[in-house]
């Protein structure tokens, strides 16, 4: 695209920075399309295969006939063999974090404790919101205490709890 002669230099670098961006986007664009149109061609191919299951008829089971024997049966059939005792694995107890005492410089830290405990015991956990709840349990003094009661308090005023994902939380 061509500009004027007088077009100031300041719009001209806007509008190439625009195209670039532009460009960009219509690239990304395409790659998202092209892993979308092979996706939906794998599984239109699953989908044909379990229509063809679905339809196929179940193949007839086969039966074989008992043998017979006029021996009788032994008087004292052979004993199961025993059985390697299974070891069951035990898991280290997990120590909770410690309190979050809402200094700026350990909330990293807080977090990657938290974030260590729920995934070595994620059974302890049914949902984001279990694994908020229980986080927030931390927070027990100060700009920590006093945040955690606000969420508390906008739950109570609207009936939803505001954070709904453990990803919110994160950030």
């Amino acid at each position: 695209m061509s500009l004027p002669a007088d077009t100031p230099l300041a719009v001209a670098n806007a509008l190439g920075y625009l195209q670039h961006h532009l460009q960009e986007l219509t690239e990304h664009q395409n790659a998202s399309e092209h892993v979308i149109n092979n996706t939906l061609v794998g599984l239109s191919a699953q989908i044909q295969q379990l229509t063809q299951l679905m339809t196929s008829p179940a193949p007839a089971p086969t039966v074989t006939p008992p043998l017979l024997t006029t021996s009788p049966p032994p008087v004292n059939p052979p004993s199961p063999v025993p059985s390697a005792p299974t070891k069951q694995r035990t898991r280290p107890k997990l120590p909770s974090p410690p309190d979050f005492s809402s200094e700026r410089t350990s909330g990293r830290a807080f977090l990657n404790s938290c974030t260590l405990y729920l995934r070595l015991a994620p059974e302890q956990f049914s949902c984001d919101e279990e694994k908020i709840f229980w986080t927030l349990t931390f927070f027990k003094d100060r700009h920590a205490a006093r945040w955690s009661k606000n969420l508390f308090r906008q739950e109570a005023d609207t009936g939803v709890f505001p954070i709904q994902s453990w990803a919110d939380f994160e950030r």
